[in-house]
């Protein structure tokens, strides 16, 4: 595998405290890095330009969602074989984007989702809590989109240039996660999951999503789903 053909998509909000660290790690490999910096108010933006990584920056905070597409065509115009989704929080982990993007270098898929629940090891890490969430969204993830997984909102995943093309983020904010799959199972894609390790710091859980923001994604979708 020819590593800086792989374009490891890192979008960014108000993640001073880790993401020169994450950068810093994915660099180490080898991979190509675009860091799409989505408007943050602290120093996220002076910190990623330190740094040899592709640096792209949205003047106001416009999502998650927005912030991986942006990514995502960038690495496209710049001829990037594989794409590789990784949060900024320090949750994952830059050696295991190898297995990640092994079964589409072999043919086997065009998009790898990594899962916390396909290993006993992985899934014991995952507060209990956030587990039930997380269980929740498989289920209501299944109805929406007709794709039942084991990891539903887990954002490490690995798309081929072809399968990037195919698929095109309209969600701005975390109920991406959900439209990724329908625009996935739209295109026919082939989709496998792979085990990986998130790791639960203090701060990652700090910065995670309310629950309450769980139940407004939901409720977005279904609406999107009914009035379409």
């Amino acid at each position: 595998m020819n590593r800086a053909s792989v374009f490891v998509i890192v979008p960014c909000y108000n993640e001073e405290r880790t993401v020169g660290a994450v950068l810093e790690s994915l660099l180490s490999f080898g991979y190509t890095v675009v860091a799409v910096d989505d408007g943050s108010t602290d120093n996220s933006w002076k910190v990623t330009c330190t740094l040899p990584v592709h640096a792209l920056r949205h003047p106001i905070n416009l999502g998650q969602g927005a912030a991986l597409q942006t990514g995502m065509s960038y690495a496209l115009r710049e001829g990037a074989a594989l794409v590789v989704h990784f949060d900024a929080d320090g949750q994952h982990a830059a050696e295991q984007i190898g297995d990640l993007v092994a079964p589409i270098l072999s043919g086997e898929a065009d998009v790898v989702l990594g899962s916390r629940f396909l290993r006993k090891s992985d899934s014991e890490l995952v507060p209990f809590v956030r587990a039930l969430v997380l269980k929740a969204g498989i289920v209501i993830n299944g109805l929406l989109t007709g794709m039942w997984l084991h990891d539903t909102h887990n954002g490490f995943r690995a798309l081929s240039a072809r399968a990037a093309r195919a698929i095109r983020l309209r969600e701005s904010g975390f109920a991406h996660a959900t439209e990724i799959l329908a625009e996935l199972r739209g295109a026919r894609l082939r989709v496998v999951e792979c085990p990986v390790t998130v790791r639960y710091t203090e701060y990652a859980l700090s910065k995670g999503q309310p629950m309450r923001n769980a139940v407004n994604i939901v409720v977005d979708l279904c609406l999107r789903k009914l009035f379409r």
